[in-house]
């Protein structure tokens, strides 16, 4: 039993070491904006929630205000629904929600309940350059299967 409950910790530190690590920032934390300084950010990121996780830079412009948030897109997909369908390394406008805010009908503007307040909206993903190490589940299970296969092996000839 003391030999089951190592390996399963082991394991647990071992797929979560392998997590997707973004920075988790706002335009109001220092550092955040371009040119990016993570020392101004003050830490080096989180690891993600999600296993299939990516990390997300978002870029809102009205005039010459820009707004930048970087985080895991997990963290995004609970309360925007203008992410590009393609999440594939790289930058891409946001999409269109035609649905949004249909049978609203709201006189206050600075709600912004369709999210027409920005000119433009521009989501950059990465999962393959700093703080975007891609680390995926199937690496994960790569090493667990025989890791399991071994130690029922053993046990069965002791």
């Amino acid at each position: 039993m003391k030999h089951i409950i190592w390996f399963l910790s082991f394991i647990s530190f071992f797929s979560h070491s392998l997590a997707i690590w973004c920075y988790q920032c706002t335009a109001a934390t220092p550092g955040c904006m371009e040119p990016f300084n993570w020392r101004g950010v003050g830490y080096l990121g989180n690891p993600c929630p999600e296993n299939e996780d990516i990390c997300v830079k978002l870029i809102e412009r009205k005039g010459a205000q820009e707004v930048i948030t970087r985080d895991c897109l997990s963290n995004f997909r609970a309360f925007r629904t203008d992410i590009p369908a393609d999440t594939y390394e790289g930058c891409r406008p946001a999409a269109r929600d035609v649905n949004l805010a249909n049978y609203v009908n709201n006189s206050i503007k600075e709600l912004d309940i369709k999210r027409d307040w920005y000119d433009e909206t521009i989501w950059c993903f990465c999962f393959l350059d700093h703080r975007c190490n891609g680390a995926s589940s199937m690496t994960t299970m790569a090493l667990l299967i025989p890791s399991c296969i071994m130690f029922l092996f053993t046990k069965m000839l002791f």
